[in-house]
């Protein structure tokens, strides 16, 4: 059963569906009785909750913060029910933690295990983005937590800062002992995608970007990166965290020891009037 009124209930599920006739298949209501609950919400509310196209339905800035308030209502669903038919039992409950890949593996899987052994009911999606995307899913309510780039946070938003991502340029073994203004002038980089300038960045800081070569690979996974790398194919930017066991199995090497990229990033999520004790303690400790 859901908590949410009818009219909430509606309006929840074309948002998750797109469209007024997924929905009212999913309800098991007639498209006419879907509309009439949505145009009594927005009524109710003197507000516009979705755009109409020939795509389907889309969220307007009004309807993303209702969005945002039935996901709270529906993380809170599962203690109240239990409370009331089971006492001291806790029901199911999902979230979505949004990240990167580097610091979803190498970091928060690890930190999140108290918390799924504390909380067993707790259902946890742990969504790999690295696009630079993952602030509108915590918008648009597809992410109950997302972790961004600090400058990427809103006022709106509550946030925690994370210890500081350190990357280190790597490549290949035998590459060990060359010149690395000579590697970055005559090699290509590889990075996860496009958008990721992360290489660029640490190029930038030590004063190497203008004499790199600007056709890069790209591969959006951290297994097939190393490979790559491992191969000679290009040189890149890895985690401090993922690096590390490639330098111990000589797999890689660090090009310039001595330096690094600091990154800072932030888990971000949306002020709940009520925080539930397994979303605390998942703030508590993602670090």
């Amino acid at each position: 059963m859901s908590l949410l009124s009818p009219t909430l209930e509606a309006f929840s599920i074309i948002a998750k569906t797109g469209t007024v006739h997924a929905a009212a298949r999913e309800l098991g209501l007639t498209q006419t009785g879907v509309t009439q609950r949505l145009r009594s919400l927005e009524s109710a509310l003197s507000a516009t909750l979705f755009t109409r196209s020939r795509r389907g339905m889309k969220l307007t800035v009004e309807g993303e913060s209702l969005l945002r308030y039935c996901e709270s209502a529906r993380d809170l669903e599962g203690e109240v029910l239990a409370r009331i038919q089971n006492p001291g039992r806790m029901t199911g409950a999902r979230l979505r933690i949004t990240g990167p890949t580097s610091l979803l593996e190498s970091r928060v899987v690890t930190q999140i295990l108290p918390v799924l052994k504390a909380f067993p009911q707790l259902m946890l999606t742990l969504d790999v983005d690295d696009l630079e995307t993952r602030i509108d899913d915590l918008r648009t309510g597809l992410t109950q937590f997302a972790i961004v780039p600090r400058e990427h946070v809103a006022r709106e938003m509550d946030s925690k800062l994370l210890k500081p991502e350190r990357y280190l340029l790597v490549g290949t073994k035998r590459w060990e002992g060359r010149d690395v203004r000579g590697i970055v002038k005559s090699e290509r980089i590889i990075d996860f995608n496009s958008d990721d300038k992360t290489t660029h960045h640490y190029l930038a800081k030590y004063r190497w970007l203008d004499g790199a070569q600007t056709e890069r690979h790209f591969v959006n996974n951290n297994t097939a990166l190393i490979r790559l790398l491992h191969e000679g194919v290009g040189y890149g930017v890895l985690l401090e965290e993922v690096a590390r066991p490639t330098f111990e199995s000589g797999s890689l090497v660090p090009l310039h020891p001595s330096g690094y990229l600091k990154a800072e990033c932030a888990l971000a999520w949306y002020p709940r009037p009520q925080m539930s004790p397994y979303f605390r303690a998942l703030i508590e400790k993602i670090q």
